[in-house]
């Protein structure tokens, strides 16, 4: 009987070490996702969950290995991570606040590797048709859930693989809440692989897979009603 091949990982991060300057904070983090999964991170404050997606972007440094559709990216520097195939949302969204909608958005934009582009402006504006009679205001003049609309819509301008989403929903109305969850599900069916830190419960509901960090490690990596009691009574 012939088995099927076994899916190749879109990301594969093994014994990963990253910290700020003398404080290691992840010391052996390990993880792999797929096109197309929402992979959530989880852990106590200070656990790592944020270190672990700067480290990914090439924002701190990092040890071990990480490879992104099978190119090792420790050593890159973040905008050749970018162009491999990586975006990132941080938890602030670090917009240009004097800049437009549509200035921040090209700052994002990235000659797409394959043609044509998955994501341009058109592409984005459809998802996010809010921004579209804002195109030519100061970012600064944007409601906290439009300025996070703008954040996913300049990475998105990167035709990135895998999307890095720190704490999406922090500080959105619940509204904005179910139509980010709604807009990671779509972007899921598109095949966009999704690496996320969030602790409101809808995240599990939505997520594939997790892993749990604590004291440096990944303590658990599976579906999370699989979390076994004695890890989430210690890590959670």
């Amino acid at each position: 009987m012939n088995l099927p091949p076994e899916k190749t990982a879109l990301l594969e991060v093994h014994s990963l070490q990253a910290g700020y300057g003398p404080v290691q904070v992840l010391r052996g983090a390990h993880l792999q996702l797929h096109a197309g999964e929402l992979l959530l991170v989880l852990g106590r404050n200070g656990s790592g969950r944020s270190t672990l997606l700067k480290a990914l972007m090439g924002l701190i440094p990092a040890a071990a290995r990480a490879s992104l559709a099978g190119q090792e990216m420790l050593g890159l520097p973040a905008h050749r991570r970018a162009r491999l195939g990586l975006g990132y949302v941080p938890e602030q969204r670090e917009i240009f606040p004097r800049l437009s909608v549509r200035q921040n958005l090209l700052l994002g934009a990235k000659t797409a590797r394959t043609s044509p582009s998955r994501w341009n402006e058109a592409a984005v504006l459809a998802l996010f048709p809010a921004l579209a009679p804002r195109l030519h205001a100061p970012a600064q003049a944007l409601s906290g859930g439009e300025q996070q609309m703008l954040a996913i819509a300049r990475a998105l301008m990167g035709n990135p693989d895998l999307l890095l989403l720190d704490e999406p929903t922090e500080g959105l109305a619940p509204q904005r809440v179910a139509a980010t969850a709604l807009l990671i599900r779509q972007l899921q069916g598109q095949g966009l692989g999704v690496l996320m830190v969030e602790q409101k419960p809808w995240a599990r509901e939505l997520a594939d897979r997790v892993i749990v960090l604590g004291d440096g490690l990944t303590q658990f990596e599976g579906p999370p009603a699989e979390i076994p009691p004695d890890v989430s009574a210690a890590w959670l």
